[in-house]
């Protein structure tokens, strides 16, 4: 993450610092938990953890919430336009700025001007972001909502034909699972994104995937897909049943309870207290 925030990777003392520190709590702790198989690789690799000391816990949805009827947000419908959605925080490493230059290359290259998107959230580069869209001249497709929580967040999201991540390729991201590929799965939404290693195992065959940081690319992918129902429905339903069968958070649960008792001893049965041969309560520490 501090190699992927700061132009030219940041000053190497402070990155090794990080490193070591991250070495030595890997070394000390009596288990590791990681979000997926790259970390777990890091982990054995760099901290040099034995691999019956690591579990995998993936985030994960419930299962009650997949079965949810979302209604999606009317305003958005209304407009007539496809809906693009974007939901995450928005630092400068987050690579809302491809998605930025992809949309105006599906503008002024390829003249679509039938959509609307909306980008969900904030963070550090918000400000640049919203300077950089009217500088490409998208205020009048793009729609910047700050952040969105709860049930308001999942009507922005229920109203999306396409949902999409520009996250760029680089030592952070490759490694890293996005919550937010999960969350447009589950409500059954197609996904545009660069074809980056965390992003295929987890949507398997639920996105387009686009050459890492090709934003023309990009522009095509959600460009034929705006122009192709049937193939966005199917993507959604191939989402949203990876979901159900395999991405839920109660598959991760067995893996995080197995891990706990592994390094738990034993819970011993309750003893139980003798009580005082008397009718007054013995006092109690305040």
């Amino acid at each position: 993450m501090y190699r992927a925030r700061f132009p030219n990777g940041g000053r190497q003392l402070v990155y090794d610092v990080l490193v070591l520190l991250e070495q030595l709590t890997c070394r000390l702790a009596d288990h590791v938990l990681v979000t997926n198989e790259s970390y777990k690789k890091v982990a054995m690799e760099r901290g040099r953890v034995p691999e019956e000391r690591i579990t995998i816990v993936r985030n994960g949805i419930e299962l009650n919430r997949l079965g949810a009827q979302i209604e999606p947000n009317r305003d958005l419908r209304q407009l007539g336009k496809t809906v693009i959605g974007y939901v995450g925080v928005m630092g400068h490493q987050d690579g809302v700025d491809y998605l930025l230059h992809a949309l105006h290359h599906l503008v002024s290259a390829l003249g679509r001007t039938d959509f609307h998107c909306v980008l969900i959230g904030g963070g550090d580069a918000w400000e640049s972001l919203k300077a950089l869209a009217q500088s490409l001249d998208l205020n009048g497709y793009v729609q910047f909502t700050g952040f969105v929580f709860g049930e308001d967040l999942l009507h922005y999201l229920a109203a999306a034909d396409i949902c999409v991540d520009a996250t760029p390729s680089n030592p952070y991201s490759d490694r890293s699972t996005l919550f937010k590929i999960i969350e447009y799965m589950s409500l059954g939404k197609p996904i545009v994104a660069f074809d980056l290693p965390e992003h295929r195992f987890t949507a398997g065959e639920a996105a387009i995937y686009v050459a890492p940081n090709n934003v023309r690319d990009f522009a095509r992918a959600v460009a034929q897909l705006m122009d192709d129902p049937q193939r966005r429905a199917s993507l959604g339903t191939l989402g949203r049943s990876r979901t159900k069968k395999q991405l839920a958070w109660e598959y991760s649960a067995l893996h995080l309870i197995d891990a706990y008792q592994r390094i738990l001893p034993a819970s011993p049965p309750p003893k139980r207290l003798a009580l005082p041969d008397t009718d007054v309560h013995p006092s109690r520490p305040s």
